[in-house]
């Protein structure tokens, strides 16, 4: 029997499952479905929090030992003041009383849904779902508590975030086990060429390297993917330790995510959503606009890879650059694309120098 299913077949003692959401804001036993509703005592009183313009909404203060088990999130993606809700909010969580946040990254790029649009992808840890139902299965482990909140730099209100967060408490957090962190990191055609993308920096520590998600608008003509992801770890320099043979590779996928069984009139792109990898963004149409019109955009493209069977383990530091690299029938060459990324890991200690996130309008899609 695998340790998941045995943790779920035999509860270990001590350990107390507790579910935040506008129910129940607090999680305490014996204390959700008590707001008032039209149809009565504990009939749907409150499934939903506003969040005003520039706002904060905490989702969840709770006290440890614990895990946060599963979070569900759903927002609008866009009103009258704006389309770029899902970039403009920031979704934050803090562990053990800690003064900078271990996850600082826009909502949607938290769940592979970048360029402030929505994509369904099926995966391991990140599943979002018809239309728009946000859903995070990364385990995340606190000793002494766990904050987490939602941002808005939007222009706008909105009345109705919805959310759920479950958890369990009692449990055992021995020592040495990592906190989760993400981070995000954008590169919005200002790199000069050659330079690489940098994923993540400045971790020092011990932990362990659990995913990337990708979000690339092409700034340049013909293929973009060419670029390998390199693992600088543990004292590497000039020199990676690990490196990809190709971004579409990393991701899972190969020439060019091309179809080429349907090679006439021209091979067709061909997305797709497994449980540790997957390419499910791809579009070229612009529906920022509040008209039935729909316009030509830059062409985007979303990836994941998840670390989960493969972990990638540092002891001492970690650093991880995207090159960015295309190729056309005269060879490769450089490019400079617009390149967001979140990085995902645990980490026990150490240190990590983050960047200043930028403000919401140097976020927004081009």
């Amino acid at each position: 029997m695998s340790h998941r299913w045995s943790s779920i077949l035999q509860p270990p003692p001590g350990v107390r499952s507790h579910s935040i959401n506008a129910e129940n804001p607090t999680g305490a036993p014996g204390q959700a479905a008590r707001e008032p509703s039209d149809l009565g005592p504990a009939r749907k009183g409150s499934p939903a929090l506003p969040l005003p313009a520039g706002g904060s909404l905490t989702l969840a203060e709770i006290e440890g030992p614990g895990v946060i088990r599963h979070i569900w999130i759903t927002v609008p993606d866009r009103t009258e003041a704006g389309p770029f809700v899902l970039r403009d909010l920031v979704l934050r969580m803090w562990w053990d009383d800690a003064t900078e946040p271990a996850v600082e990254v826009p909502l949607g790029d938290f769940f592979c849904n970048g360029f402030a649009d929505r994509a369904l992808l099926t995966s391991e840890p990140v599943v979002v779902a018809p239309s728009g139902g946000m859903n995070s299965y990364f385990p995340m482990p606190f000793r002494r508590n766990a904050r987490i909140v939602i941002d808005s730099e939007h222009p706008g209100d909105l009345s109705h975030v919805f959310f759920q967060v479950d958890y369990t408490t009692g449990d055992e957090i021995t020592d040495g086990t990592g906190l989760f962190h993400a981070q995000w990191r954008r590169s919005n055609g200002t790199t000069a060429l050659g330079e690489d993308h940098v994923i993540l920096d400045g971790v020092r520590g011990s932990g362990t390297y659990v995913g990337t998600f990708v979000a690339l608008a092409s700034l340049h003509r013909y293929w973009w993917g060419e670029g390998e992801v390199k693992f600088f770890l543990d004292g590497d320099t000039e020199h990676p330790s690990l490196c990809s043979t190709g971004l579409e590779d990393y991701a899972g996928g190969a020439w060019a995510f091309q179809d080429a069984l349907r090679a006439e009139p021209e091979p067709s792109v061909i997305t797709f959503s497994a449980p540790y990898c997957g390419y499910h963004q791809h579009d070229n149409r612009d529906r920022t606009r509040a008209s039935e019109f729909v316009t030509e955009a830059l062409p985007m493209h979303g990836m994941y890879r998840w670390h989960l069977p493969d972990p990638i383990y540092f002891r001492q530091d970690l650093r991880i650059t995207l090159q960015q690299i295309g190729c056309w029938s005269h060879g490769l060459f450089e490019r400079s694309d617009d390149v967001s990324t979140v990085a995902y890991w645990y980490q026990d200690g150490g240190v990590v120098d983050a960047p200043a996130l930028p403000p919401a309008r140097a976020r927004w899609p081009r």
